[in-house]
């Protein structure tokens, strides 16, 4: 193996686990997705830290669970928005620290103030946007307007300067500046890390019509989440193939996931019929974005490093999450996870070895709800299922290994295990509410 690796962690939005061929999906074909998972290892059992964007992408980068990330929930685009600081180094600081360059292609959303955007937390390099989604042609922000500044509803940058791509699809136009920054970051004697965050397959649903056309077969919502996807597939062929020209493809670690769970969200797909499909698939799991049952938190992920040993074909069933990332990647780097903050546990041993999850119990918390995951057992308490828009039972206790879809509540059946689940998440939320509360004050 030649040197320390480069790194590319690939993250899309709204992409729900039945979305991906390699995943199961029969109507969805993703040859360069498959291509990447068949060279690694493909998660079974991946969880992201939250159910939603903004705390999802913060545990991701940070390591830690969103609250003691400083951020969650979904963040405004307004300009005045806080969110991320150095406060909660990312995984981009610490790899600058251990000599990698450092850069960000795509979606942000952590903050726009000046302290809280990408370059002022490890990124040498950004060129996308800051708030959660944007026109994937004329690259505006629709959802914050009117907050002072001449141009509010604009939202593409190069590092902090605003710049123009009008008419540039933006899912093929991140893919190129992901190349372009392989490109020359291998000319240099650095190892690079880079951030590719994707925003297909968020809303606005927006595709032309060369991926359109491969799937008009399909009912016109399922094919248009199918087109949004198709591209984010052909960039991560193009980025593949980049990587072979400079003859770094093997030394290359490739993480990829989704934020959250697919959207229910009535501006997806507008129509009045209540039976109405919106397009994303959560698989054989129950519920979707914003819901802590598995549709909202169990997401695709494949972790790729052929010179580091990973063997092709790899699956991992046990439960990992996304802030596990952090840790992992940083001992890849030779850094030492022991110098941060950290809730996540370095997974390079399960991917490698097969050795058991790091994790006792992982825990979720979205609003009113909290959830506990302790090995076959999950609870959920005061769940919401997005696709009804209203609450579940108030304690909700499965059986994962034998209850994929979360149909059947076991709490009044198996009352020792709720109980002893049921303390633990409490426990839990009680002291990030405590430690939440601390930071509010200090703020003030």
């Amino acid at each position: 193996m030649k040197g320390r690796p480069n790194i590319i962690t690939i993250v899309t939005d709204d992409q729900g686990y039945g979305d991906l061929s390699c995943m199961g999906s029969e109507d969805i074909i993703s040859p360069n997705f498959d291509r990447l998972a068949a060279s690694g290892a493909r998660f079974e059992c991946l969880y992201s830290n939250s159910p939603v964007c903004s705390p999802s992408r913060a545990a991701l980068l940070t390591g830690r669970y969103p609250a003691y990330a400083g951020v969650r929930a979904i963040l405004a685009g307004r300009r005045t928005t806080t969110g991320l600081t150095q406060a909660a180094p990312t995984i981009a600081a610490a790899l600058k620290k251990q000599g990698y360059a450092t850069g960000l292609i795509g979606k942000w959303h952590l903050g726009l103030t000046h302290e809280c955007r990408p370059n002022q937390n490890g990124f040498d390099y950004f060129y996308g946007f800051m708030a959660g989604c944007i026109d994937y042609y004329s690259h505006v922000f629709y959802w914050g307007m009117a907050d002072g500044h001449t141009n509010p509803s604009h939202d593409l940058w190069e590092n902090n300067e605003e710049i123009n791509e009008d008419g540039k699809y933006f899912t093929d136009l991140i893919s190129d500046k992901a190349v372009e920054y392989i490109r020359q970051q291998s000319k240099t004697q650095k190892p690079f890390y880079l951030y590719l965050g994707y925003n297909a397959p968020h809303y606005p649903m927006h595709a032309p019509k060369k991926y359109r056309d491969r799937f008009a077969h399909l009912p016109w919502d399922r094919q248009m989440m199918a087109a949004m996807i198709s591209a984010v597939d052909d960039g991560i062929g193009s980025i593949m193939e980049e990587l072979e020209r400079q003859g770094q493809l093997e030394n290359t670690v490739i993480y990829f996931q989704s934020d959250n769970g697919p959207s229910r969200e009535s501006r997806n797909f507008m129509d009045g019929r209540e039976d109405f499909y919106y397009g994303g698939s959560a698989g054989k799991f129950k519920g979707h974005k914003f819901s802590l049952f598995e549709g909202g938190i169990r997401v695709p992920g494949i972790f790729s490093w052929p010179a580091g040993g990973v063997k092709p074909g790899t699956v991992i069933t046990e439960a990992v999450a996304a802030m596990d990332i952090f840790p992992t990647l940083l001992s890849i780097a030779g850094g030492n996870p022991a110098e941060y903050q950290l809730n996540g546990k370095d997974i390079l041993p399960m991917i490698l070895h097969n050795e058991p999850s790091p994790h006792e119990m992982i825990f979720w918390e979205m609003d009113k709800q909290t959830a506990v995951r302790k090995g076959n057992y999950k609870l959920v308490l005061n769940g919401v299922l997005a696709e009804e828009g209203k609450c579940a039972e108030t304690v909700f206790l499965s059986d994962i290994s034998t209850d994929i879809s979360e149909s059947k509540n076991l709490s009044a059946l198996l009352p020792e295990i709720t109980q002893e689940l049921r303390t633990a998440a409490e426990e839990w939320r009680a002291a990030l509410e405590k430690d939440w509360a601390a930071k509010k004050e200090r703020a003030l």
